[in-house]
């Protein structure tokens, strides 16, 4: 069984249910929903697993014991060349923009996916995804905080991690549109997140 990925050219950010149509017609053989864009020929010459399948989408399939970390350099090179990258085990799409505030902020995941400098996009979309195969979600500012959310009975435990006052807090958030509002408001330096819930030092 292989990993796969697709990438093609996007003007503006797209939903993963539309990701999700456009994977399905390229698999299909139709290219209508797309246009030829010089960033997939650049895609598929940098990455040894990809191909251009057309001049308008590449396509990256690659053994299951080394997605993660081929998966990891298709999501960076694919942002290089202008160009979405849909995964269609996990359902995300990950666009251009718009992106956090801070500079080589990595999201990690449960399931094995490491991303540097996400689209708010797809931060949000990870949230909901958050199960027992995918058991947390985190966005990373090494060595100055972190945020971090794992599922819990009734919700969500939330943390965030202050590295330079050596301060860690908790909190439990009850539905996923608060917690993707945490996560969109630390990801663009906004910490008013930290007054919205009720907070306890571990």
């Amino acid at each position: 069984m292989n990993f796969v990925l697709t990438a093609w050219h996007e003007p503006e950010p797209i939903t993963r249910e539309r990701a999700r149509e456009v994977h399905a017609a390229l698999g299909r053989g139709d290219t209508t929903a797309v246009r030829p864009h010089p960033g997939v020929a650049a895609f598929a010459g940098g990455l040894a697993e990809a191909e251009a399948a057309s001049p308008a989408h590449a396509v990256v399939t690659v053994g299951l014991d080394r997605s993660d970390e081929v998966a990891r350099t298709a999501f960076a090179l694919a942002r290089a060349c202008g160009l979405v990258c849909y995964d269609p085990q996990r359902h995300l799409v990950h666009n251009l923009a718009p992106t956090g505030s801070f500079r080589e902020m990595q999201l990690h995941t449960g399931d094995g996916m490491v991303i540097t400098d996400p689209d708010l996009g797809l931060v949000s979309d990870v949230l909901a995804t958050l199960s027992a195969q995918n058991p947390f979600a985190a966005l990373v500012v090494f060595g100055r905080h972190f945020l971090q959310v794992s599922p819990e009975p009734g919700g969500y435990e939330l943390e965030f991690k202050d590295s330079p006052r050596d301060l860690l807090l908790r909190t439990h958030v009850t539905g996923l549109k608060a917690l993707q509002e945490s996560f969109t408001d630390y990801a663009t330096g906004d910490h008013t997140f930290l007054e919205r819930h009720d907070w306890h030092q571990a």
